[in-house]
């Protein structure tokens, strides 16, 4: 240990820490800063940024030692740093305002909605400040370079830029930030609340690093705990013996299979998932938990699974999915490898065939890719009264994780409590059981609070990724362009364990026609187990694997045929009346035309090469050309399955309302929905309602947070909710002021009656007096779906998007940059169209790297991709040119006609840019992502793919 004295937000600070400690950690865990947040510690995300002396630096790989005699500045003191330079400036112009005393990137960040999860934003913020101090009037290419290597996975660069500049000019002239300092596409025009751009609830705290995330909870007595992996990715485990960890002083507790009182498997659909594997079973990846530790500290911890002994008799590896599927093939599990084979059959593929003037078949590939959620996954387990447990942690599903855990525990679902906190990002990758059973055990084990974080290694190693699929197209044209038939079969490598893969593949297979109508159709999806990581919910949800198939093949088709891109389309869209492949009849709420339309019309006005191949000036080694894909995505979980959302709404005694649900804000703005719905119904102003989220203790059953459905579903349970409380309102003032409920009105946070007004909090009194409580829980069915092969409704609604993107391809190196893209998304009604954009942008941005640079990698089992920095997401320098359309075809059951938009926005991406591809360079992309030497080499004379 060493003494370091260095300044800390203007405060003078002294402490020993040790010689291999980093600032980040002494930062959060010693002085309990913890808007510091740390994703990686390989200094490659700068979520961890910090300024020393005014410099940006990645805290998590600084040593503390370091520091010493500096001036350290983090997100917690940005706000009083602002004073002290600039007195508590009010920006917005208002005698009182939440704005008072911010800095003005706090500011631009809320109001521009450049803060979606909020895990990356303090980083981002300091590095942004560090930039201005330098440079007062950036343009974006200033930006894009000082903030190159801090990322942000929710993708809103646009918006990051923007918020930026709009800072920078308030700080070199005075004025105030702006409203809506961000341009938005145009929407129909807002109702009192619903339809205006309105900024996040959860904001200020986000920009101040006031929210806490998992990791930022510490409790008195609270050990640390870490999991004991597989060492293979297949084998059998022979023995586990334990006792010298348990003899290591300062280990409290040391779990196996042994320890586990209830059911020792878990899943979301199928329970097939080892809470802690067995003795006499199998390691099916090498991402499995074996053992648990619960230790004084996380080093002790660590040292502890060393010392656990397991002998294994490894087993062959099965890699592949479509090898998996085969007869011979070793088995995953005794059941054999094919998990579930999905079915989808339409028409008669004979006629469909011989009806077509040109047949044409491929095979696509998409790899596997990890959600890289800026926040690792964390969770705490705190031994509660009467034997009860909570879990804090991250989750998309918070009732599904109480019923998981309370199997394992073998108690009842009543004695656990699961309560979510803020959440650094997901994208469908913290649906799956995580820590939270090994946390629950170790907390009633040790009756101590107790604390699993993994690092990036583990999170990389464990946790379920987006499927990998291969693609057999073959499909029927007649020569203008009418598709006849499609005959589409799809392998998925699921992975060791159900986890959704099963679904996964059913969007996939239900999808793999596109939003095209054809008359003869016929799918085969395959989910098949395999020793790589699980395959699980990623956003798109196996729609933007077989969309890039089909996608590729309609270009292919129409270069094939003469036809325009968007004429072939065009001619086979969707349209109200449509049978899709499953048989459904789409009877209202289809916008794929008009996005159709807007695309081409943009293309006509900004592109009248349309997609032909165009040199670049002063570069004859560069071509640009421009590709177009279109795409479907329901909203809501679909195929017969219960889909339903619970809300309650309360008028509280002052007058203002709180909303509770356990649906999860992911970061893409799910609070800031529910609050405009409930102010909408029951007349109050956005800043009178706050929300409650997410704790099983609290909040009643939403549903998981998935499948685009959340402002649909828990939508319209707020909506009801909101509505049978207004009446309850309206029936007592009627009662008191003997006048007829329907002539009652609600507006300003009022009720208006017999030419007078009375103030919500008068009402709240009046219910009281009655002995009557004002609330209201309203439980939402959404409308009933049909399983897959049985006709009817499949969904219950659908999402629709148009992109086009503009490439530039470098014929002597295959380097590919987008340049433009241009999307048009049909999404019912925009609830709050600054959200609503910052999801579209942000799909769009998680879509190119999809295309373009992410793939995690598993050899034979193993995982390669093991750190950040062999795992390549898109940053700011990739950000291209925006033009956004937004189209409200409205739902006649939505909330005020919304769907969903969270999934589409990425589903047209990678076609567009492959497609572009091809049109630029004339070399078709048939595997994913793409790959920059596989291109040059088929850049070579005679190669057509690659």
């Amino acid at each position: 240990m060493a003494r370091l004295a260095f300044t800390v937000n203007k405060q003078s600070v002294e402490l020993d820490v040790g010689e291999n400690e980093y600032l980040a950690d002494v930062l959060r865990y010693r002085l309990g800063l913890t808007g510091t947040k740390i994703g990686c510690s390989e200094a490659e995300c700068g979520t961890c940024t910090v300024l020393i002396n005014g410099m940006p630096v990645d805290s998590c790989i600084y040593p503390a030692l370091k520091a010493e005699g500096t001036d350290v500045l983090t997100i917690e003191g940005l706000t009083d740093d602002w004073k002290r330079t600039n007195g508590n400036r009010n920006t917005s112009r208002c005698a009182a305002s939440v704005w008072d005393g911010l800095h003005p990137l706090q500011e631009a960040f809320v109001k521009g909605g450049a803060v979606q999860c909020g895990f990356c934003i303090p980083g981002i913020i300091l590095t942004s400040k560090a930039l201005l101090d330098q440079n007062p009037d950036p343009s974006e290419h200033d930006i894009k370079v000082a903030l190159k290597d801090t990322y942000c996975r929710c993708a809103g660069y646009t918006f990051i830029m923007s918020a930026i500049q709009t800072a920078a000019k308030s700080m070199r002239t005075g004025e105030p930030v702006p409203e809506n300092p961000y341009p938005l596409p145009e929407t129909k025009a807002p109702l009192n609340v619903v339809g205006r751009p309105l900024p996040r609830p959860d904001g200020l705290d986000k920009v101040t690093g006031h929210t806490k995330y998992t990791d930022d909870y510490s409790f008195p007595g609270m050990l640390h705990a870490r999991t004991l992996r597989a060492k293979y990715p297949h084998a059998l485990i022979k023995e586990i013996d334990t006792s010298k960890a348990k003899a290591l002083p300062g280990v409290h507790a040391v779990l196996t299979y042994e320890d586990i009182p209830g059911r020792n498997a878990h899943g979301l659909l199928t329970p097939d998932w080892p809470v802690l594997c067995a003795v006499g079973d199998k390691v099916r990846y090498a991402g499995d938990a074996v053992a648990i530790v619960a230790a004084d500290t996380p080093g002790i911890a660590t040292e502890a699974l060393d010392l656990i002994q397991v002998e294994y008799e490894p087993l062959p590896v099965v890699s592949d999915a479509v090898e998996g599927s085969k007869p011979e093939a070793p088995k995953v599990h005794d059941s054999g490898n094919v998990h579930t084979h999905i079915k989808v059959r339409k028409g008669d593929m004979e006629q469909g065939f011989a009806e077509a003037d040109i047949i044409l078949e491929k095979i696509y590939r998409t790899g596997t890719t990890d959600h890289a959620f800026l926040e690792p996954e964390c969770a705490i387990g705190i031994p509660l009264e009467n034997g009860r447990v909570e879990v804090l942690v991250g989750s998309q599903q918070p009732y599904t994780d109480r019923n998981n855990t309370a199997k394992s525990l073998d108690v009842p679902e009543d004695q656990v409590r699961i309560r979510v906190a803020t959440i650094g990002g997901a994208f469908g990758g913290k649906e799956d059981i995580a820590g939270q059973i090994h946390v629950a055990l170790l907390a009633k084990a040790t009756g101590r609070p107790v604390k699993m974080l993994y690092d990036r290694r583990e999170s990389f190693l464990f946790h379920p990724k987006r499927i990998a699929v291969t693609v057999r197209n073959k499909v029927g044209a007649k020569k203008d362009g009418t598709l006849t038939a499609m005959e589409t079969e799809l392998y998925g490598n699921g992975g060791a364990y159900a986890s959704l893969s099963e679904k996964v593949m059913q969007r996939s297979t239900v999808h793999s026609g596109g939003c095209y109508e054809v008359p003869h159709a016929r799918a085969d999806g395959y989910a098949v187990y395999t020793n790589h990581p699980p395959a699980t919910a990623f956003r798109g949800f196996g729609v933007p694997q077989s969309t890039f198939a089909i996608e590729s093949t309609m270009d292919t088709l129409a270069e094939m045929l003469g036809i325009d891109p968007i004429e072939i389309r065009r001619k086979n869209a969707f349209r109200v009346g449509s049978v899709t492949n499953t048989g459904q009849v789409l009877h209202e709420s289809v916008g794929l035309l008009e996005c159709l339309h807007r695309i081409d019309q943009y293309l006509r006005e900004n592109a009248p090469e349309r997609f032909a191949s165009c040199p670049v000036p002063g570069a004859p080694h560069k071509r640009r050309a421009w590709g177009i894909a279109a795409a479907y995505k329901n909203t809501g979980l679909g195929s017969g399955a219960p889909d339903k959302s619970s809300a309650e709404v309360e008028l509280l005694a002052d007058g203002t309302a709180e909303v509770r649900t356990s649906s999860v804000d992911l970061g893409q703005g799910l609070a800031g929905v529910v609050k405009m719905i409930a102010a909408e119904e029951l007349g109050l102003p956005y800043e009178q309602v706050r929300t409650l989220l997410s704790d099983t203790d609290l909040t009643p059953d939403g549903g998981p947070t998935n499948a685009s459905r959340q402002t649909y579903v828990t939508g319209n349970a707020v909506r009801h909710a909101a509505r049978t409380l207004r009446g309850a309102l309206a029936g007592a003032l009627a009662e008191e002021y003997d006048q007829p409920p329907e002539t009652i009105r609600f507006e300003g946070g009022l009720a208006r009656l017999n030419g007078h007004s009375v103030p919500l909090s008068e009402v709240v009194q009046v219910m009281k007096r009655e002995g009557r409580e004002p609330k209201a829980l309203y439980e939402y069915w959404a409308p009933k779906t049909q399983p897959l092969g049985t006709g009817g409704d499949m969904h219950f609604g659908y999402s629709y998007g148009v992109q086009a993107a503009q490439v530039e391809v470098d014929v002597q190196t295959g380097e590919v940059q987008v340049l433009r893209v241009a999307v048009a998304n049909d999404i019912g009604r925009a609830i709050n169209p600054l959200a609503l954009q910052a999801q579209v942008e942000g799909g769009l941005i998680m879509g190119m790297g999809n295309a373009m640079i992410e793939e995690f990698i598993v050899e034979n089992g193993q995982v390669i991709t093991d750190r950040l920095a062999r795992y390549k997401v898109p940053s700011i320098t990739q950000t291209p040119q925006l033009t956004s359309f937004i189209i409200e075809d409205e739902t006649a059951e939505g909330p005020y006609g919304a769907k969903g938009v969270g999934e589409i926005s990425l589903i047209p991406t990678t076609p567009a840019i492959t497609n572009a591809i091809y049109n630029a360079c004339g070399v078709r992309i048939t595997r994913l992502p793409v790959d920059q030497d596989r291109l040059l080499l088929a850049l070579k004379p005679g190669a057509k793919e690659c």
